[in-house]
């Protein structure tokens, strides 16, 4: 696909649904005792995984055009599956639903999952999931993975790596197990999992760098509903800052504060973004976002930054490219196991449009030019969030940006493509 540049962003757009918090609902009223109802479902090649795996073992689940309707089984209701479940490309969907499929005692499971997804670690919860009492065999540290269910204990676990996937995996075996589970985090990430559960009933208590649950007897059904994905918002957002003369408003877009790094430091590189009508939806925070453009200066990102702004790093690598001045990323190896090499992918990708771009270990260097870069061509190596900033690059380069392996974006944010060009100014 070509995108060709724009002069800027107009009007007002509303996006998917959260995928994370979509996930969520839909993993937890699988367990719940009752109907769940979602409504603002974030429909995606991810999510709609998340719906086919519970239904693989044994969950009832009814689809409407933005809803979706979760006939929960029970804490240990769920069913034996005939064949291996098959967890796609979503890596959320993999690590949450280990969780709870440890807690089906007398079980046995396989998780398999996509090329991409089968490159990227398991052991890191296969690890705390073992020191519960529960055998979990990886191969070779990834997919597919094998759960044989048994009677859990509860621990306390220090995570190595700051990680909400292994902080929910954890905290979801913790539900079934015989005391009460913790988690410490060296950093906070984001606790949509911490959130959902108390909704749902479980007593949940949360302190700085320390999360701990106790084990329950059930919970309750959800009703929730899921605000706009802040992900899906970000390079709309990052577009509309750095296009002279864009004004654009986004909808309800979920503004947790354990996800919005990006707002953070966009605004101390001089962005003018705006939050209005902020209210809860279901325990967490949604706001209308209103973006100007905006000149840039250079800022670093350092470790303690990066969990909240984790899957928009590759967007502010492109923010910087036209900020004043050397910006850095510093403590983000996380995203060499996302699905793709990101520090290599992003590095690579922008450094072919022109981007002056210098990958680390651990993250990246940009050095800003306040000018739209040259264009060009980049590959998005069928990563759904390179193929985003491969389009917000068209946008704001000077020759256009041709991208190989667009359609990676379905993973995601069907439709992405449609609703950009729905505000872009020629």
């Amino acid at each position: 696909m070509k995108v060709e540049p724009a002069s800027s962003l107009q009007g007002g757009l509303a996006v998917p649904g959260d995928k994370s918090i979509s996930h969520r609902a839909v993993l937890i009223g699988a367990i719940a005792d009752g109907t769940s109802v979602i409504d603002g479902f974030g429909r995606s090649a991810d999510t709609e995984s998340t719906i086919a795996a519970v239904r693989a073992l044994g969950v009832d689940v009814g689809e409407g055009d933005d809803s979706v309707r979760v006939e929960g089984v029970g804490l240990r209701g769920l069913a034996e599956p005939v064949a291996p479940i098959d967890c796609g490309n979503a890596g959320t969907l993999a690590r949450l639903l280990a969780g709870i499929l440890v807690g089906q005692v007398g079980k046995r499971f396989e998780l398999v999952g996509d090329e991409s997804l089968s490159r990227r670690p398991m052991a890191r919860i296969a690890e705390p999931l073992a020191a519960m009492g529960a055998v979990v065999e990886t191969t070779d540290g990834h997919l597919p993975l094998r759960i044989e269910a048994r009677s859990l204990r509860g621990l306390r676990y220090e995570l190595p790596v700051a990680s909400a996937q292994v902080k929910s995996c954890v905290l979801l075996a913790g539900l079934y197990a015989d005391g009460p589970t913790a988690v410490a985090e060296p950093v906070a990430t984001r606790d949509h999992t911490e959130r959902m559960l108390r909704a749902a009933g479980a007593r949940v208590r949360a302190r700085p760098g320390l999360v701990e649950l106790s084990p329950v007897s059930r919970l309750e059904p959800l009703r929730v509903t899921v605000p706009s994905d802040f992900s899906s918002a970000a390079p709309f957002i990052v577009a509309a800052t750095l296009l002279p003369g864009s004004r654009l408003r986004l909808t309800r877009v979920g503004v947790n504060p354990t996800r919005t790094g990006l707002l953070s430091v966009l605004e101390r590189m001089g962005a003018r973004i705006s939050l209005f009508n902020r209210t809860s939806s279901g325990g967490e925070p949604v706001a209308d976002v209103e973006v100007e453009h905006a000149d840039l200066v250079a800022t670093e990102v350092g470790p303690e930054e990066v969990p909240a702004m984790i899957d928009e790093l590759p967007l502010f690598a492109l923010a910087a490219s036209m900020a004043r001045g050397e910006s850095a990323v510093r403590g983000a190896a996380e995203l060499r196991h996302k699905e793709s090499d990101r520090i290599e992918t992003v590095t690579d990708a922008l450094r072919a449009l022109g981007v002056r771009i210098r990958g680390r270990a651990d993250g990246f260097t940009v050095r800003g030019v306040p000018a739209r870069p040259r264009g060009g061509a980049m590959d998005s190596g069928g990563d759904h969030r390179l193929a985003m900033v491969g389009a917000v690059a068209g946008l704001v380069s000077r020759e256009g940006v041709r991208i190989v392996g667009a359609e990676a974006v379905s993973v995601s944010f069907p439709g992405f493509y449609e609703l950009l060009d729905s505000v872009t100014q020629r």
